[in-house]
């Protein structure tokens, strides 16, 4: 069967192309780039990347029979996304992509409606809500994870799955108020399991022939288990919340949305408690495994380049003493920590969150560096290839967290998107990524498992939706000052 299909999409591709080839068409389209096996290509990014090198920053490919445009440099997803943001807001639908949201209304794939801003409208003054308001009770959970490390100390630790727990924790108790490890273990593990199985080829593949879905699918069942289940848990919070929840006080991201629905009144027109749910789970599907595979990244360069380490820690000590005498780091304070701050940037400019973040539609016909982009034209950003562009970025591949000190003389990137469509969570993300690392960083130094150059982690990126590190352990060595601070359960 597998033979077949891949029989059909040649001749489709090939009578694609020879159709094209004798029409006449007034339009100056982006040049083609042959073939329409490029979905299976190992480190898609990558290779999109190294295609922009022999077809310029801008062309079309096909994703199977599916024809698409991919922007390979911040010029032209800026100009798309910010200068001409109204012609390229929509998302594409998906067989997989309908199938993950319940009923159309997940707020990250859902298209470009009225009720769809007024869903993001909901979410975005409800992170800003939970940010102004639980930062302090953030900055205690970052002493906890602190001292948890504390324990582990001298020994192996796998530093990608202490943050992948950790940043579950934050995103469980930001959300549902739930901070019991029990609930926080059964959510981490189901967000994972569902990234894996959604990422997978046996289900990306539907998305190029949907009719594959009639056959027999291990991962197509699974996802759709995976889903169930996510929904019942969500569900399950939804319902504690009505019935615990008291008018005017908000405990979390849930009470919030769900008060404002209830302010809102009911109609066909407006905003449901499935927008609340499915909000809820892009919460946890893109605050969680993003954050923490940053993070890991972080821990990654900083061990390739323990020099930079050193400086990040005389900076901490110099601007909150050794041991930090009693204070800790704010973010409002940020400006005070340059250094750190250009690491962050840096980090997620050589690892964007998610590298081909997520396809854009065309709802009218643009033009985009002189090219022209019909209606319903789906739009990749590959935003690794747009970070890797040695024409913007000097040595583009290699980890300089001082190009970002003097900001007029090298542009950051857009690790998370921009315009219209830019991730809602990246004021919450930043603060996270502050906050463990300012803290992380003046509790420990960061140490290979031995003096060995094997001994250190792979920089070779694992693509998917979010690109992640290989696994690797790490040695956490307490700093001396800092040892008693923690152990003394004394303000950070």
């Amino acid at each position: 069967m597998l033979l077949s299909v891949i029989l059909l999409l040649v001749l489709l591709a090939a009578l694609g192309w020879l159709w094209m080839q004798v029409s006449v068409s007034p339009h100056h389209f982006p040049p083609l780039v042959p073939g329409f096996l490029h979905l299976i290509q190992a480190d898609l990014p990558i290779h999109l990347l190294s295609l922009a090198q022999k077809y310029g920053p801008l062309y079309r490919l096909h994703l199977g029979i599916q024809e698409v445009v991919v922007l390979n440099s911040k010029k032209a997803i800026e100009e798309a996304f910010i200068k001409k943001w109204m012609d390229f807001p929509g998302r594409p639908q998906t067989f997989t992509s309908q199938l993950v949201s319940e009923n159309d209304q997940d707020l990250s794939l859902g298209d470009y409606t009225p009720l769809w801003k007024a869903q993001r409208k909901l979410a975005r003054s409800a992170l800003v809500y939970v940010q102004n308001n639980m930062e302090p009770l953030m900055g205690q959970m970052v002493q906890d994870l602190c001292k948890g490390l504390l324990d582990q100390a001298g020994s192996p630790v796998s530093i990608s799955e202490e943050f992948s727990m950790f940043t579950c924790s934050i995103i469980c108790f930001l959300s549902f108020g739930e901070k019991r490890e029990s609930s926080v273990q059964e959510i981490n593990s189901l967000i994972k399991e569902l990234m894996k199985t959604w990422d997978s080829w046996q289900v990306q593949f539907l998305n190029i022939i949907p009719f594959l879905r009639f056959f027999p699918n291990p991962g197509l069942r699974k996802l759709r288990q995976m889903i169930k289940k996510r929904d019942r848990i969500v569900q399950k919070q939804l319902r504690w919340h009505k019935e615990t929840m008291v008018e005017g006080q908000i405990r979390d991201l849930t009470d919030y949305m769900l008060q404002k629905l209830r302010e809102q009144g009911e109609g066909p027109s407006q905003l449901s408690e499935g927008h609340v749910h499915m909000t809820l789970v892009d919460v946890f599907i893109g605050g969680m495994e993003t954050i923490a595979s940053t993070l890991t990244w972080a821990v990654a360069f900083l061990l390739h380049h323990p020099e930079i380490q050193k400086r990040l820690q005389e900076e901490l000590d110099q601007e909150l003493g050794p041991g930090f005498s009693g204070s800790s780091p704010k973010y409002r304070d940020r400006a005070r920590f340059p250094l750190l701050n250009a690491t962050i940037t840096e980090v997620l400019r050589l690892r964007p969150v998610a590298p081909l973040a997520l396809p854009h539609t065309t709802k009218q016909s643009s033009n985009i560096c002189g090219f022209d982009i019909p209606k319903n034209t789906i739009v990749i950003p590959n935003i690794y290839g747009a970070h890797h562009d040695d024409s913007v970025w000097e040595q583009s591949c290699e980890f300089r967290p001082d190009r970002f000190l003097e900001p007029e003389l090298s542009s950051p990137g857009i690790p998370f998107s921009c315009g219209a469509r830019v991730c809602l969570g990246e004021a919450l993300a930043r603060l996270e990524l502050f906050l463990i690392l300012a803290h992380l960083l003046h509790a420990f130094t960061l140490l290979p498992m031995n003096e060995s150059s094997d001994a250190l982690p792979s920089l070779k990126p694992t693509f998917g939706i979010v690109s992640k590190a290989q696994d690797f352990q790490v040695r956490l060595l307490p700093r001396e000052a800092r040892v008693g601070v923690i152990t003394s359960g004394s303000p950070l």
